[in-house]
């Protein structure tokens, strides 16, 4: 599964792009985020990839969950969102 990551400078159209262009060729994808901003950019990149797949008849479905990641050889929380097709 492709793996992309969101820091709360990213825009949320370009995410939502890569975000698309990721489910329509393989199914799903995970989108990381740490911290609040790069969370709400994330959330926000999600809600838009929903409205680029829908004229395609593909209904994104995103599940949230906790994920371990290395910054800096340090350990933090990140969000997991697991976006795929229904």
């Amino acid at each position: 599964m492709e793996i992309l990551k969101v820091s709360s400078r990213s825009i949320p159209n370009s995410v939502a792009g890569a975000i698309a262009g990721a489910v329509r060729e393989n199914g799903n994808v995970e989108v990381q985020a740490v911290g609040a901003g790069a969370i709400n950019q994330a959330v926000k990149a999600v809600a838009v990839a929903r409205g680029f797949l829908a004229p395609s008849g593909i209904d994104l479905i995103c599940i949230p969950a906790f994920g371990q990641v290395l910054i800096n050889d340090e350990e933090r929380t990140a969000m997991r969102f697991i976006c795929e097709q229904r």
